[in-house]
């Protein structure tokens, strides 16, 4: 096997894909080639690095080298000017926005320094696609700790022990649904992936298996050994193309290296994986929901108990964690329970995954410890607002969470912190929005998911939701009263109340956290028929300001329904029963005459 002394690493994960790291990746070897250096120089697509602002993204090592935004184009003068000449390409360096000082070194990056990655260990550092990376990583070293040192109860007490709590957003003791499975009697057990992903702007676990399958892949075997269950589905959404092919690579490597099928490892103990499709259903994200959807029925939820763990899949003890928790499970086995326990807070152990998204400066995937604040999160790894502008809230949780204001940018982020806020951690979405979002549209933009995922099964979900956007709908018309304020609150409690799964019993929480935490704007749309934001166009107005005009009748000739009249070097005038709120005189003004009210 070739030595090589330098090494790039591709970002190739689906955002840096869409990106053209393909291309770059590509381009990199040409020219290698081209400079005869192939031998002694090896590009590798890796999964994701996080820092998805920057992207496509190029690491050099052993220098560790962190190159930004790298195009096509700019191969030849990597390959030239660093690997060659020994000298960095500046302008391709991560530029500090305080002191506007280029940081070769990902170490020293704001968006790295307070991120402690335990499920995301080795994306951007290994090819996904190569089982002898993820072996020389300490790779499948806690299966085979656990098949030959240590029994099943043992190896569910290090999880118990170490408190590793559900990432998928309900946050059930891993060990503890663990061990209920293994004390269910059955002839067949059954070990279940969630990947179904389905919150807006959420894309942690689709970036765990495209970064690092085999972690998965070993944490469920390592669950059917303790639980006595000898299958495993991974159910993943049929939109995650690159995430699938490499999770079948890494089943089919593993088979071959014998560390799935029978008598893994000479222990007598078999167990092997299968993949199962989804649709992207997001109720699917509830265990029974994705249960009857892998048994080729619809994809609704069933009362519990039983739960999965006694009775799931065909009927037989299921246990399923979603993609960020089997990640965690080896490296509590390789560095135990104590060590994991240590990292987080009093009752939320280890840490978590976030994807980062809206209005902030370093959009990515982060992993952070849990006690961690939203404001280290938002001002120190985020970068803080985009365009200087001022922060409003932070939805987590997705659909099913809340948002947060800026009182709550000191609360330690948690399980039980998040709750107690008007909010969840559901599983790991983080959407930050500035002065110019409205939150009635968002409380809206949400509940309209939600209608439009709901299966439809409970009342209260089906029908509890769709009055709810209605009303919201009105209110952002302006023809709403105060007394929808009053409907909203008391539907949204009953609907919490009587769904039949955690998709309707959280559907609300945008809903109650907006009226709580953004009250007046609520009385704005409703009182003064008013948008301070801009954002709801029923309540926009154009404006031409008299003094301003000129009569230039640039907004009148492109004003698409004729709502604009004036004489040519006369002031100019807005019929608004006409005007359709496009937006278009604005545009072409050339003297800012025209303001929205």
């Amino acid at each position: 096997m070739a030595k090589f002394k330098m090494h790039l690493l591709v970002c190739g994960g689906t955002g840096c894909h869409a990106s053209l790291s393909k291309t770059v990746s590509d381009n990199l070897k040409e020219v290698l080639v081209e400079k005869g250096l192939d031998h002694e120089v090896q590009v590798i697509m890796t999964g994701c690095f996080g820092f998805c602002e920057k992207g496509p993204i190029v690491k050099v090592m052993p220098d560790n080298t962190f190159y930004t935004e790298v195009k096509p184009g700019d191969t030849r003068e990597i390959i030239e000017e660093h690997i060659i000449k020994g000298r960095k390409v500046t302008r391709l360096l991560y530029t500090d926005p305080e002191n506007k000082e280029h940081v070769s070194d990902s170490k020293h990056m704001g968006f790295y320094k307070k991120q402690i990655r335990i499920a995301l260990r080795n994306c951007g550092f290994i090819d996904p696609e190569n089982i002898d990376e993820y072996i020389a990583r300490n790779g499948y070293d806690a299966l085979g700790k656990v098949l030959t040192e240590m029994d099943a109860q043992q190896t569910i007490d290090i999880i118990k022990k170490s408190g590793l709590r559900g990432r998928g957003g309900g946050g059930f003791p891993t060990g503890l649904k663990w061990e209920i499975t293994s004390k269910s009697q059955a002839d067949q057990k059954y070990v279940v992936c969630n990947a179904d992903e389905g919150d807006p702007g959420a894309f942690m676990d689709r970036s765990i298996l495209e970064g690092d399958p085999h972690s998965v892949i070993e944490a469920m075997a390592i669950c059917g050994y303790s639980i006595g269950g000898t299958k495993g589905l991974v159910y993943i959404r049929a939109e995650y193309p690159l995430a699938i092919t490499r999770l079948k690579i890494a089943i089919e490597q593993a088979r071959n290296y014998g560390l799935l099928g029978t008598d893994i490892l000479g222990s007598g103990f078999d167990f092997d994986i299968e993949l199962r499709y989804g649709a992207g259903a997001f109720v699917c994200g509830e265990e029974t929901a994705l249960i009857h959807s892998m048994e080729g029925m619809r994809g609704e939820p069933t009362f519990k108990p039983p739960f999965p763990s006694v009775s799931g899949y065909l009927g037989k003890p299921t246990n399923v964690n979603n993609v960020e928790t089997f990640a965690s499970i080896p490296v509590i086995i390789n560095k135990g329970a104590d060590w994991f326990a240590g990292i987080g807070s009093e009752k939320s152990k280890g840490t978590k995954v976030f994807a980062l998204a809206g209005k902030i400066n370093n959009v990515g995937l982060i992993e952070v410890p849990m006690g961690i604040t939203l404001r280290e999160i938002i001002y120190e790894i985020g970068g803080g607002i985009k365009d200087g502008k001022k922060f409003k809230a932070v939805q987590t949780g997705g659909p099913s969470g809340g948002c947060l204001t800026e009182r709550h940018l000191d609360t330690p982020i948690d399980y039980d912190n998040l709750i107690a806020a008007g909010s969840m951690m559901g599983s790991g979405g983080m959407i930050v929005m500035d002065e110019d979002d409205c939150m009635v549209s968002i409380a809206k933009f949400y509940l309209d998911f939600t209608v439009e995922e709901s299966c439809g099964k409970c009342t209260p979900c089906r029908i509890g939701n769709k009055r709810l956007y209605e009303i919201l709908d009105t209110i952002t018309q302006g023809k709403g009263s105060m007394e929808d304020l009053d409907k909203l609150k008391n539907l949204s409690n009953v609907i919490k109340d009587a769904s039949l799964c955690g998709l309707g019993q959280t559907s609300p929480n945008p809903v109650l956290s907006t009226i709580d935490n953004f009250y007046d704007e609520y009385l704005e749309h409703i009182n003064e028929k008013k948008c301070r934001s801009g954002q709801c166009k029923a309540l926009m107005q154009y404006i031409i300001d008299a003094e301003q005009c000129v009569g230039c009748t640039a907004c009148a000739r492109n004003c698409p329904v004729n709502a604009i009249t004036g004489e040519r070097k006369l002031v100019h005038y807005i019929n608004q029963d006409i005007c359709i709120k496009c937006g278009a005189c604005m545009e072409k003004c050339k003297f800012n005459a025209i303001s929205i009210n």
